[in-house]
């Protein structure tokens, strides 16, 4: 049977995949790309998920995750959980990142996993974290507690990618706690170390155990660890 193509989301052609949304194909362009994030700019949860036939749940405490599914769909991002860009035909990360009333991020973003074990000849270059904030296509969306999830809006994308600046400061951190990780010190690392990168417990829960070394070098088991940026860092983004 052919596939049923439809017009959906941000104006390109779709094939009706077997999930809850209608995805786009990947974007060809980084231009292709602004323009679907464009063409999402205002638009409520509500509309977006009208048009893709996804269903707005009640909270998002019951649906983790939801909204960034929902904007990934529309725009063709790929990569899903995979260790590279979410667009990776183009090489650019898609993070979407709620505001508050005031208009700033509401959280620090999530980057990625850290790798625990395996580190010893890790260098900045080589890393998922530069890999996954080379290019980065951010998406902001209204996370007010006063406005009715279904009706919260999208707001205009900002492409970026890292200055010198914001580079050379990204490699310190990122240098900084991936030598404590080395070092075995995984319990001296907390989120208040690192400028505007830093290192938290990323678990469901506190059963949820990953390998990592211990100050002898030995294998011990501990919580899973992800790299997050600073809201204040993010706000320098999207003000520029």
């Amino acid at each position: 049977m052919p596939a049923i193509h439809n017009y959906g989301c941000a104006g390109a052609e779709v094939s009706q995949p077997e999930n809850p949304y209608m995805l786009v194909a990947p974007p060809a362009t980084e231009k292709e790309l602004l323009q679907r994030a464009e063409a999402l700019a205002g638009k409520t949860l509500q509309q977006i998920a009208n048009e893709t036939g996804a269903t707005v749940p009640d909270r998002l405490s019951n649906a983790k995750g939801w909204t960034g599914e929902l904007i990934e769909s529309c725009l063709g991002a790929t990569a899903a959980s995979r260790p590279e860009p979410d667009f990776r035909t183009i090489g650019v990360e898609l993070k979407t990142i709620p505001l508050d009333q005031r208009g700033k991020p509401k959280e620090s973003t999530y980057v990625c996993n850290v790798q625990l074990t395996g580190t010893i000849d890790l260098i900045w270059e080589a890393s998922l974290v530069k890999c996954k904030l080379t290019r980065v296509l951010w998406v902001p969306v209204e996370a007010s507690p006063d406005i009715p999830l279904a009706g919260r809006r999208i707001g205009s994308a900002v492409l970026w990618s890292p200055d010198s600046r914001q580079e050379s400061q990204l490699r310190a951190d990122w240098e900084e706690l991936m030598e404590m990780v080395c070092l075995g010190d995984l319990a001296k690392i907390s989120s208040h170390l690192g400028i505007c990168l830093q290192i938290r417990p990323k678990a469901a829960n506190a059963r949820s155990l990953a390998t990592g070394l211990g100050r002898t070098g030995e294998a011990i088991q501990t919580l899973p660890r992800g790299f997050y940026l600073r809201p204040a860092f993010t706000a320098e983004i999207l003000s520029q």
